[in-house]
């Protein structure tokens, strides 16, 4: 079993504007302990010489991440490093009309570790697709996050999915739900 891990949509302007005046700095707040964690993740995987790819969505020019502007780009300190392979995508599903399953198939991927935003849209759809394709999943409990939405905060949608998708299956492949200080390379 090959295992990698698969960031997703973690860059400049994903939550920008997301939240209300009074909210918007504690979202931010927990996009910024997301990311540590990510990063200590990707630190592993690398010592490990586990594969690590980025997934990045694409923008239309009027969307805060429309290719080529500030908002667009990675987040710093998840910025690719010598190895890490960059996936290109224009909607929730890092599969979806992308490079990621060749890429995981030239690495002999099976088994993914995936962190990033937003929980409910693309981590969500993402990691229900990889199981659909047959990969094996462990979600990052503590490495997704989201904004709020119109009647719950982000955190309870981090819990709500942490729940709905720990044990979720597809013939034999399953996602698992599991802390980043659990997780292994």
């Amino acid at each position: 079993m090959t295992k990698a891990l698969l960031i997703i949509d973690v860059q400049n302007a994903i939550l920008s504007g997301k939240g209300s005046p009074e909210r918007q700095p504690i979202i931010d707040a927990a996009l910024d302990e997301t990311i540590s964690r990510l990063q200590s993740l990707r630190a592993d995987a690398q010592r490990c010489r586990a594969p690590v790819l980025l997934v990045q969505h694409d923008g239309a020019a009027d969307h805060r991440l429309a290719v080529g502007t500030e908002g667009w780009a990675i987040r710093p300190e998840l910025f690719p490093t010598d190895g890490d392979t960059v996936v290109h995508k224009k909607s929730s599903d890092s599969f979806f009309e992308t490079e990621l399953a060749d890429r995981l198939a030239e690495k002999g991927v099976t088994h993914l570790v995936v962190g990033g935003c937003m929980t409910q849209f693309c981590v969500d759809t993402t990691v229900r697709r990889a199981v659909s394709l047959g990969y094996d999943v462990t979600l990052v409990a503590d490495g997704h996050t989201t904004a709020d939405s119109g009647t719950l905060d982000f955190a309870d949608i981090v819990a709500h999915h942490n729940e709905t998708l720990d044990d979720f299956d597809a013939g034999k492949a399953r996602i698992l739900v599991r802390p980043a200080a659990d997780i292994q390379f």
